[in-house]
C-alpha cells in the first residue's frame, strides 16, 4: 500500500551524501538497502543537480521495514517525506 505523506523527517547522510537513517514520528529507521535517487527529480537534465530526493528501505529495531520517498526542501533546509510503501 502507498501512503502519501507531507511530514517533515530527520535524515542522516554519510560522507557521500547518501541516506543512512531516518526518524519519522518518533521511530528510527536504519537504511537497509542501497538508496536510489528519485528519478523524477533528475530525468531529462543534461547536467543533473545534486541529488535532493531518495527512495530507500528503512528498518526499525523491531524488524518492521518500509520504503520511503524523501526530498530535501532547500529553501527550508528540511527533509520532506513524500510517500511510504509497506
Amino acid at each position: 500500500m502507498i501512503t502519501h505523506i507531507a511530514d517533515i523527517v530527520t535524515v542522516w547522510l554519510d560522507d557521500a551524501g547518501t541516506p543512512t537513517r531516518l526518524v519519522w514520528r518518533g521511530d528510527r529507521y536504519q537504511v537497509t538497502d542501497i538508496p536510489t535517487p528519485r528519478e523524477d527529480l533528475v530525468m531529462g537534465l543534461m547536467h543533473p543537480p545534486r541529488v535532493d530526493g531518495w527512495r530507500f528501505q528503512g528498518t526499525r529495531d523491531d524488524g518492521q521495514s518500509l520504503i520511503f520517498d524523501v526530498r530535501l526542501n532547500r529553501d527550508r533546509q528540511e527533509w520532506e517525506l513524500l510517500a511510504v510503501y509497506d
